[in-house]
């Protein structure tokens, strides 16, 4: 079970500057300079297609993550500048984080996404032209049966995301519990819920935000599952946050499916796309031809 570390180290060799025309590559790539880059392409992008919508006078129904951040501003700029309309937009909102017993976190706590969103996503934009905030759906504990069936509502225009360390979409992070495995299937099929965080999660978050201080990093979630995300005609996901999504872009460019990386799930949909930044798309392993391939045991 698992990634074939041979193969690994060979999908982290391939140089940044071979990876957008490799032969290999299951998912499409497009790689950006920085963070200033990815977030215009996003913004752009996500207010193209609410533009087609509005055209045809069309409801537009968008999955949407707290993250990356680069893309916020320059979103409202476009929105506000163009007055394009929000008014027939609905937002589900991907993930929330939840303290050990299962609740949400204090509005002052970074990890609490909802006021991040409030005050990052929809603070900067016109009030006539803003997502009216009864389609602003935020995931809670106690509105799971809720939020699936508005999903079930109608079909989703796009998934926007990122990805984390071990390629989590959404917070659909591998299973790693030693007496409950799953499948790639039942992977695929998972739904909105409450869950443990992956002790990986927390030590790369709490790395990433609090100098390593695991202890106040949040040890629970509530996701949209990958049934949910996988939905969406349209899927991209970018990351400009570099090392920790390095191994994780590799595996879901040359990896066949895995359970293991939830993103190589996106290889079986029919408009799924990764944009990452340069930083994100290089490897150390292809800048260190000569420390060779040292696995005997794989």
């Amino acid at each position: 079970m698992g990634i074939d570390k041979k193969k690994l180290y060979d999908w982290c060799s391939i140089p940044a500057e071979d990876l957008n025309n490799h032969p290999g590559l299951k998912i499409a790539l497009m790689i950006v300079r920085d963070s200033e880059e990815m977030g215009r392409v996003m913004a752009r992008d996500f207010a193209d297609g609410i533009l087609a919508a509005n055209k045809k006078s069309a409801n537009y129904r968008a999955i949407v993550p707290c993250g990356p951040k680069a893309w916020y501003a320059p979103f409202a700029e476009i929105i506000n500048a163009e007055n394009i309309s929000l008014q027939n937009m609905t937002v589900f909102h991907m993930d929330e984080c939840l303290d050990w017993q299962g609740r949400l976190l204090a509005k002052n706590d970074p990890y609490n996404f909802r006021a991040f969103m409030e005050e990052y996503f929809y603070g900067p934009i016109k009030q006539e032209l803003n997502v009216p905030e009864s389609k602003r759906i935020f995931p809670e504990p106690g509105l799971i049966d809720e939020i699936t069936h508005k999903i079930n509502e109608a079909p989703i225009d796009i998934t926007l995301g990122g990805w984390g360390q071990d390629g989590h979409v959404a917070y659909n992070q591998t299973r790693r519990h030693p007496y409950s495995q799953i499948s790639v299937e039942e992977l695929s099929n998972s739904s909105i819920r409450i869950q443990e965080n992956n002790l990986d999660t927390i030590i790369t978050l709490s790395q990433r935000t609090y100098g390593a201080a695991y202890q106040f990093v949040p040890p629970m979630s509530i996701t949209l599952g990958m049934k949910e995300c996988l939905s969406a005609k349209k899927i991209r996901l970018y990351s400009d946050t570099g090392a920790w999504k390095q191994t994780a872009l590799r595996v879901a460019l040359f990896s066949g499916v895995d359970v293991e990386y939830p993103i190589t799930l996106l290889q079986n949909h029919p408009d799924a796309k990764i944009i990452a930044t340069y930083d994100t798309a290089d490897h150390p392993i292809s800048r260190h031809p000569e420390w060779g391939f040292t696995g005997v045991n794989v």
